[in-house]
Order: structure tokens, then C-alpha cells, then sequence
């Protein structure tokens, strides 16, 4: 039985644990949150106090954190020795499934060098869902052996698994691209419901039309869904995650000299939501621009 940890049990580290047992592997995990912990250990895991201790005898070890900084800390602790690296033994894999920078991804790598830990750079797409649902996307970039070493862990969290290259950071730059495609359809939508309520279309019939229409796809039909039932919190698809990532598409952008017009303007709502709302989830979006003109979708009238 192979021994993985999960560092970071919040949404979607949650699901990747959850799918780890169910898959048969044996699982360690560590979160700061207490609450967390205790769910996690309720659904088998088995609970550790330290990074360094969850790393201790993995083979296998998934990073769901929220930012560089954070990846960083748990990888490397306070001084260079008291995180994943610390304990991990050379042939182990770190599996960075959290979205960060691709700078960061590959100064991590770097750090890796020399300690015969394999880093795969795999952020994963599929949100909330996907994790509960093991059915993730991920984008994967990491040589050959550590794939075959990780294989068994990404195949329990996964419905698939791109190869995306070879070096740290190409995963992130992957979900970089993506990101900005997601963050726009999701601005589309939050408009367009607006734009329907204000003009007496039915949430409900606005709903069938787009999710059988070449428009519908699982992000948009996700984000109205929420919006006609007026779910704005506790969707595990917090408004900080997706905010994030758009940041993260600009400036990626920003380096490389590219234009993103469209992915501008959904980070510029996603601005205003966060500053407006900052504990909803990304549908609370809506919510701004229901404001500026009076009106508002729901799914039954």
C-alpha cells in the first residue's frame, strides 16, 4: 500500500484525501484548521501535527495551499528543515497540485535539485466538484520517473491527467491560460443573468436554454445554476481562489507581453466582488452588477 500525504485539507485538498482512501492508499494529512483536521480524520486519515510529520514515510505528497508562500513554508518549513523535505525520503515525490505562480514553480524546483525529491508541477482544474468528485483535470509537468512513482495517487484524484512538459512551471502556465479563459466565462455569465433579469426573462427557462445551447458548458452552467438559486456562500468555490488565479493569468501575461483584454475586465469584477463581498463565492460577483441596475435572477418567479 502506498503512503501519501495531503498537506492543506481545506475544499479541495478535503476531496483529495477523501478519494486517496477510497482509492486504498494509506493517507496522513495536515491542516492548520482544527475543524479540518477532525473532518479529515473522521473520514480515515490519519491525522499528523507538522508537514515535516505527514511528509515522514510518504512516498507521495500533495500540496494544496493557496500561494507561493505558503507552498513554500510547507516544502521548506521556517529555516530550510523542518517541512516536507525534511523527512521525505530521496525517490519521494511532492506533488504541487496548489495554483501559484510559475516563477515560484520553478524556483521550487530548483530548491528541489540535489535532494532526490521529485517535484511534479500539477495544478488541477475541475474546482469543488472535481475534488469531492475525484475527477480533477490535472496538468502535469515532471519527468518520466516521477510520474510512474505519483501515478497511482494522481490516478485516485483524477478523471485525467495531461502531460504538459517536463520542467516546473509549465503546469502553472498551463493553468495560466486556462484560468483566463474560466474567469471569463464565469464574468460573461454573471452579466448576462443581469441583463436577464433586468429585461423579465425567466431564471429558469434562461437556465435550460443556455445549458442546451453551444453556450453551455459546466463552468457557465455552474455559475448560473448558483446564481437563479441565489448560492452565494458555501458552494466550495470561494471568490479568493479564482480572484488569485486571474492575478496570476495578468501578470503571466504582463512577462510575456500579451494583451488579455477580456480576462482585464473579469479580474476587474472579481476586484469588486472580493472588496464588496469577500466571503462569498465567485457567483457573489453578480451581486455587484445586480446593484447598479435594480434587478436580480432567481429560477422560479
Amino acid at each position: 500500500m502506498q503512503q501519501v500525504c495531503v498537506v492543506g485539507i481545506g475544499n479541495m485538498g478535503s476531496g483529495l484525501a477523501k478519494n486517496l482512501l477510497a482509492a486504498g492508499l494509506s493517507v496522513k494529512g495536515y491542516d492548520l484548521k482544527e475543524d479540518r483536521m477532525q473532518a479529515f480524520e473522521a473520514m480515515g486519515g490519519v491525522r499528523t501535527e507538522s508537514s515535516a510529520e505527514a511528509g515522514e514515510g510518504s512516498e507521495a505528497a500533495f500540496v494544496m495551499v493557496m500561494n507561493g508562500a505558503e507552498v513554500n513554508h510547507v516544502v521548506f518549513g521556517e529555516h530550510g528543515d523542518t517541512g516536507l523535505v525534511s523527512t521525505m525520503k530521496p525517490g519521494s515525490v511532492i506533488i504541487l497540485s496548489a495554483t501559484i505562480h510559475a516563477a515560484e514553480a520553478r524556483e521550487l524546483g530548483e530548491a528541489l535539485a540535489g535532494t532526490g525529491i521529485h517535484l511534479i508541477d500539477t495544478p488541477v482544474s475541475g474546482g469543488y466538484p472535481g475534488a469531492q468528485g475525484g475527477t480533477l483535470t490535472m496538468m502535469a509537468a515532471g519527468t518520466d520517473e516521477a510520474l510512474a512513482i505519483a501515478k497511482p495517487a494522481m490516478d485516485a484524484v483524477s478523471g485525467v491527467i495531461h502531460r504538459v512538459g517536463t520542467e516546473a512551471g509549465m503546469g502553472q502556465t498551463m493553468k495560466g491560460c486556462l484560468q483566463s479563459v474560466i474567469g471569463s466565462i464565469f464574468s460573461s455569465v454573471f452579466e448576462a443573468s443581469v441583463l436577464a433579469a433586468k429585461t423579465g426573462v425567466d431564471g429558469e427557462a434562461f437556465f435550460k436554454v443556455l445549458s442546451t445551447s453551444s453556450a453551455g458548458c459546466v463552468v457557465a452552467d455552474t455559475a448560473l445554476s448558483n446564481i437563479i438559486d441565489r448560492q452565494f456562500e458555501d458552494t466550495g468555490s470561494h471568490i479568493s481562489t479564482m480572484y488569485k488565479d486571474l492575478t496570476i493569468s495578468l501578470e503571466m501575461a504582463r512577462q510575456a507581453g500579451v494583451p488579455l483584454f477580456t480576462a482585464s475586465t473579469a479580474t476587474q469584477l472579481f476586484q469588486a466582488g472580493i472588496t464588496r463581498h469577500p466571503e462569498g463565492d465567485n457567483w457573489v460577483v453578480t451581486r455587484i452588477l445586480e446593484d447598479i441596475v435594480g434587478a436580480e435572477l432567481t429560477r422560479s418567479k
